[in-house]
């Protein structure tokens, strides 16, 4: 079984970027032509796209709360993080890739995964 690594967490995580209204530091936790499942339903491609999607989602100030994080997988150079909500509505996961410098970007981000009701 696989552990949270507290290094991969730890870069992937925005809190510190969130509370600081930093969109374009959110954006920079994800690589050039990185895919967003956000909003619901839809995509949104890219970090420059990425930046301004947090830049609309910051302006309403919201208050995200920090979530333990599930193991995580590693193979080579990619990872799978993931977190479950808070709430037990649902789970977040990310795809994310082992940069040249030690450093891991989002390539694949999926903030809303929600159970499906029968």
């Amino acid at each position: 079984m696989g552990e949270c690594l507290p290094a991969v967490y730890e870069q992937l995580t925005h809190g510190g970027a969130v509370h600081a209204g930093d969109a374009a530091g959110i954006a920079a936790l994800y690589e050039e032509d990185a895919v967003m499942a956000y909003p619901p339903g839809d995509q949104t491609v890219g970090r420059e796209a990425i930046r301004a999607l947090w830049e609309k989602v910051l302006a309403n100030r919201p208050h995200f709360e920090p979530e333990q994080p599930l193991p995580t997988l590693i193979s080579g150079d990619i990872a799978l993080t993931s977190t479950p909500r808070k709430d037990g509505a649902g789970a977040r996961a990310q795809v994310v890739r082992r940069q040249p410098d030690g450093s891991w970007l989002r390539l694949l981000d999926q903030p809303e995964f929600v159970l499906p009701t029968r």
